[in-house]
């Protein structure tokens, strides 16, 4: 398969590593300059710096993992091809009107945009009881104080001078996404694996005692209760990111090219 990574940061280099056994090869690179020298590319992967060049390299799979603001146009650009499209940062989304346009091109191309879960669990089966119904959800993100410094959180409480967990935003997850698109980006995850960004709840949580950062997932619904709790460990290559991510997206690519789907 032909692949083409946007953005070459922990994550992406992370997945090339662990598929270097797989029947996958990275064409492409897309990245901001392409005058810097990128270590760890395979070799013969060319560099791109324009979404428009992406025409001239016959992928069939891209996958973003630089940011949301390579989204819309390296999507864009990608599913117009009729390219499938893994999307990392799906904070994005939470602008109504770039999941729509996204969408729209996909369904015209016959390409499909996919969202990894990330460092999430259970997104399958919440995605699976929203068929179903679910009559709420809610989803706890518990972080160190020193993972929210940069963030709003700084105004919203003393990171400094935490005693105890404190809970510092309650929201929606178009609210959490859009105010925090590092820190809650898979809160879109899990809206549109289950009721949707309006109808999910968010919780942002800075708790001194913990070391990892964690995800609890309740809902219910006619189907039953689910509960998921992840701890997260970091990449080495990366502290801020969790290993799961990385994980999740090879986990993504080898589904597409094995003879065994799970």
């Amino acid at each position: 398969m032909r692949v083409v990574f946007v953005g070459w940061g922990a994550i992406a280099t992370t997945a090339s590593r662990l598929l270097a056994d797989a029947p996958v090869d990275i064409v492409a690179v897309a990245v901001r300059d392409g005058s810097k020298a990128r270590s760890g590319l395979p070799p013969g992967t060319r560099l791109l710096t324009r979404p428009q060049e992406l025409g001239d390299i016959g992928a069939e799979l891209v996958i973003e993992a630089a940011g949301r603001e390579s989204v819309v146009p390296w999507g864009s650009a990608a599913l117009e091809l009729g390219c499938d499209l893994i999307v990392s940062s799906v904070s994005a989304l939470a602008d109504p009107d770039v999941l729509d346009t996204l969408q729209a091109v996909a369904r015209r191309t016959n390409a499909k945009i996919h969202i990894p879960p990330g460092a999430l669990g259970g997104i399958d089966a919440l995605a699976a009881a929203e068929v179903m119904g679910i009559d709420d959800v809610e989803h706890r993100i518990v972080k160190p104080p020193r993972a929210w410094l940069g963030t709003p959180a700084e105004t919203m409480c003393d990171l400094s001078a935490l005693l105890g967990p404190v809970e510092f935003f309650r929201g929606t997850a178009t609210e959490a996404a859009s105010r925090f698109p590092k820190n809650a980006n898979v809160a879109m995850t899990t809206a549109l694996a289950g009721r949707g960004p309006a109808d999910t709840q968010i919780a942002l949580v800075a708790d001194p005692d913990a070391a990892v950062n964690r995800h609890e997932v309740r809902a219910r619904g006619a189907f039953g209760e689910l509960t998921t709790i992840v701890h997260n460990k970091p990449l080495p290559e990366n502290p801020r990111t969790s290993a799961l991510t990385a994980l999740s997206l090879v986990r993504a690519i080898r589904n597409r090219i094995g003879p065994l789907v799970i």
